[in-house]
């Protein structure tokens, strides 16, 4: 980091990691993650957080809660879309399948309670899927729409084989019969939500002077 920390980018990736369950300070390398959230509002133009991650940006820049679920959000689930004119989501169908895999939650009605946050997809079953800061600046995905065919295969069955309490992940295997291979429903969508990202908040928005990248401002 402090090989790059005098330097401005056009965008970031931030993604998950399998601590969720640990307070966000219980995180040996929090305060170095919080160093690089603070570092990147001023350095690059749009950042994007993944899943836990996103949960951790959540937290940092708006105080808002994970909440832990009952059980593990494990599988393929339908979303809507809430804002068709945002153009993150410019081309996606009414309704889209997105992965999940995670033991905590970021409640809809919390994020709603920021000014400064657009809700811009949910599912009924998974919560909130996709926000922005007002400028996109900020992206938050708190699914995993880059997971290939085999990801949660792999998962379901390290877990299985761990002997630790896991069910078949929903929406995955036709008839949810895991000697079948996967059915791979949000692929394209996945890949639209990147391409969306890139195109609109990272190639577009930009400035031609790097260097001139604005701070984060929270509306």
């Amino acid at each position: 980091f402090d090989e790059v920390k005098d330097e401005h980018f056009d965008g970031l990736v931030i993604t998950g990691a399998p601590v969720e369950n640990l307070d966000f300070q219980d995180v040996h390398y929090w305060d170095e993650l919080v160093r690089l959230m603070d570092w990147a509002d001023h350095n690059v133009f749009s950042t994007l957080y993944i899943c836990w991650a996103a949960q951790a940006a959540l937290y940092h820049f708006y105080g808002i809660e994970k909440r832990p679920l009952p059980k593990k959000m494990f599988g393929i689930f339908p979303h809507v879309v809430l804002d068709r004119s945002h153009k993150l989501l410019r081309g996606f169908d009414e309704q889209f399948m997105a992965p999940h895999s995670r033991h905590t939650t970021i409640l809809v009605s919390d994020a709603a309670k920021i000014r400064d946050l657009d809700i811009l997809a949910t599912s009924q079953e998974a919560g909130l899927y996709l926000a922005a800061s007002h400028n996109a600046r900020r992206v938050f995905v708190t699914g995993h729409s880059e997971y290939d065919a085999k990801t949660l295969e792999l998962e379901y069955r390290r877990d299985k084989a761990a002997g630790k309490p896991i069910e078949l992940p929903k929406n995955y295997y036709p008839n949810d019969d895991d000697t079948l291979q996967p059915m791979i429903t949000w692929r394209a969508h996945g890949s639209l939500l990147f391409s969306n990202w890139l195109n609109y908040f990272v190639y577009q928005e930009t400035p031609y002077d790097i260097n001139a990248i604005p701070a984060q401002k929270e509306e």
